[in-house]
């Protein structure tokens, strides 16, 4: 595959997942809503690395570091929101952690935390976009 079309997979399975979070959020399912969320950032981090790297990204999950060696210049703002929803990954996936992370997912939280998700998609999707 060239550089485009994967640049363009991960794009577009950001926006599939987009949705998904979407509609787990409307359901009421607010944790995985988060999970998925992470994904969506994740992806987009995936494809911009692709672009600016010009290699296939590496296998990790922590969206600060993907942004990091995807060369993104970021705001400490954005530093600290990227680890927060890295924990949305972490605490939704393992047992020890999705007790206590699913009782903290109340409607406040996680639409708080949604806005911030859109918000650095905003940013990605521009980044990503960029010629």
């Amino acid at each position: 595959m060239d550089k485009d079309t994967i640049i363009n997979y991960w794009v577009d399975t950001s926006n599939r997942d987009y949705q998904t979070m979407l509609n787990l959020y409307k359901s009421k399912d607010y944790h995985w809503s988060l999970f998925i969320g992470h994904l969506v950032i994740e992806k987009l981090l995936k494809g911009i690395y692709v672009k600016n790297v010009d290699d296939n990204p590496p296998r990790i999950h922590d969206l600060l570091r993907l942004a990091e060696k995807a060369k993104i210049n970021t705001t400490e703002e954005q530093k600290d929101t990227l680890d927060l929803i890295t924990t949305f990954n972490i605490n939704a996936r393992y047992p020890d952690y999705n007790q206590s992370f699913y009782k903290k997912c109340d409607h406040e939280f996680t639409t708080n935390n949604i806005e911030k998700i859109k918000e650095l998609r905003k940013w990605l999707l521009l980044i990503v976009k960029k010629e």
